[in-house]
């Protein structure tokens, strides 16, 4: 016998209406969020991948950002070793113009320390960011060379990832006993205009070969950067593809939990409404 105290119908309307209210109040957070894994709750094996993703995904970034910085730095350096040779080829056709003998020597040397002195600018002002590639200590605490992270490695499922890295080697203009162009023969006569010769072709080349040296250098870390920005996009893509929510299919399942939880409560007013009736025959 049913309970006019007791309402069973009431109470199994309430439970229905409670299920529904929280079918709907899930089915609206899909819809704000946009996506259907908001929490572990909602599918623990997919948030754990999708989490360690973020993560990745968020390491490419970091990467990236390194990447872009070293590449400034490296496109800095070859620059200026770009420009050291050209200074360098000024110097060579003066000591040529020196050893032919038919010049004022005095002004070959006078123009040979001035270029000789905008060298050394500019191996002393080729700096991005505090390192400098073209001097022996790169960025005032005795290194000799930069490193360049380039990638985030994983073994299998592990939340532990590695970081891959390579060496940027300074080209050393300032201390190389191949470039020791502040002790360059002095321009007197022909003959030490010879000598001078010899000494600026070898630091011709060794410019030169520092320069393509930045340069491959250079290429290198923005190829790696474009690689990890097409890594980090697929990556945001794998996500998106675990936990997004299909807008049509929520708003669809919207519509029918708003339906439920209006059914669920006319049920409820039902229920409510039987033990007054009651009352009112007694």
């Amino acid at each position: 016998m049913t309970s006019i105290h007791f309402n069973s119908g009431s109470s199994t309307a309430l439970q229905l209406l409670g299920g529904a209210v929280q079918e709907k109040e899930q089915v609206q957070q899909e819809v704000a969020t946009g996506k259907e894994i908001n929490s572990a709750k909602d599918q623990a094996a997919l948030w754990a991948i999708t989490q360690v993703m973020e993560s990745d995904a968020m390491a490419y970034g970091a990467v990236s950002e390194s990447l872009s910085l070293n590449e400034a730095t490296t496109s800095v350096a070859a620059f200026g070793a770009e420009r050291a040779t050209e200074i360098l080829t000024e110097m060579k056709e003066l000591a040529i113009m020196g050893a032919s003998g038919l010049v004022d020597f005095a002004k070959i040397e006078e123009q040979m320390a001035q270029k000789t002195e905008s060298l050394n600018n500019v191996i002393s002002s080729t700096q991005f960011n505090g390192v400098n590639l073209l001097k022996s200590d790169i960025d005032g605490s005795g290194n000799s060379s930069m490193t360049v992270a380039e990638a985030v490695s994983r073994n299998g499922s592990s939340a532990q990832a590695g970081l891959a890295s390579f060496s940027v080697e300074s080209l050393d203009f300032e201390g190389s006993a191949d470039f020791d162009i502040n002790d360059r023969t002095t321009i007197t006569d022909s003959a030490s205009a010879q000598t001078a010769l010899g000494e600026i072709e070898g630091f011709l080349n060794f410019a030169i070969e520092g320069a393509a040296r930045m340069g491959a250098a250079t290429s290198r870390i923005a190829n790696q950067n474009e690689f990890v920005g097409k890594l980090a996009d697929a990556t945001r893509s794998g996500i998106s593809a675990l936990q997004d929510a299909n807008i049509e299919d929520v708003a669809t399942r919207l519509k029918a939990a708003s339906v439920k939880v209006q059914l669920g409560q006319t049920s409820l007013a039902i229920a409510n409404a039987s033990p007054q009736t009651l009352l009112a025959i007694s």
